[in-house]
């Protein structure tokens, strides 16, 4: 027999980008791994923590002794890197009709990117980008921390018990939960890190705007 379909209700929604509804999985290994060998690191063991932080937060956990300030000048590079290499950047499964589906109502974009990198991106996976956004230059703090959904959640004027995040990373799916929301996880690497609810993309996601201003989000398996 099919699941029983999981219903979730919110008034707003709070969306990381990558791995959530960019597939962006091609460049951040392109850049990644190729820092990594510069740096003399393993590149498979430095992709295991990559996902959801800011690249200055990374490259701290992979390089634990090395100044902050060699991080951050080296997160520079990386953002102007990623920002003009989009090649293999598409939607993932099922996000062009969320995104459409989501057109006026409360929601905001909470990325460990910032305002160029998430531009490139949403425009080559051809994605509408949402008028709020919290970006990476607009936080003191990366993922896992809480505040970029704190921040989303206060600029959309709702309470943090209020909003549903759909994260992918071990860090955006603890950040999300920090903040005292519910977390839908998307793709597989979301499973192992106990959000609310799990799907493999956003093809299993329904959203349906009642005439409250409730927004009822119908999950299959």
């Amino acid at each position: 027999m099919p699941a029983t379909p999981t219903t979730l209700n919110a008034r707003a929604l709070l969306l990381d980008m990558d791995g959530t509804i960019v597939n962006s999985d091609a460049v951040v290994e392109r850049c990644w791994r190729r820092w990594a060998v510069e740096h003399g690191l393993d590149p498979e063991e430095a992709l295991k923590v990559v996902h959801g932080r800011q690249g200055y937060a990374t490259m701290a956990v992979l390089l634990p002794d090395r100044p902050m300030e060699q991080n951050l000048a080296d997160n520079r590079v990386m953002l102007a890197e990623e920002t003009a290499d989009t090649d293999g950047v598409v939607p993932v499964p099922g996000a062009p009709a969320f995104m459409a589906s989501l057109a006026g109502l409360p929601h905001a974009l909470v990325t460990s990117a910032n305002e160029p990198l998430a531009q490139a991106r949403m425009g080559a996976a051809g994605l509408p980008i949402p008028t709020v956004r919290v970006t990476a230059e607009r936080v003191g703090a990366s993922k896992p921390d809480p505040e970029g959904f704190l921040k989303g959640a206060a600029e959309l004027g709702f309470a943090p018990a209020d909003c549903i995040v759909f994260e992918d990373s071990e860090a955006g799916i603890q950040a999300g939960l920090a903040a005292g929301m519910r977390v839908i996880g998307v793709g597989p690497r979301a499973a192992a890190h106990a959000p609310t609810a799990h799907v493999e993309d956003l093809t299993h996601v329904t959203l349906t705007a009642e005439q409250d201003g409730t927004l009822t989000l119908k999950i299959t398996q």
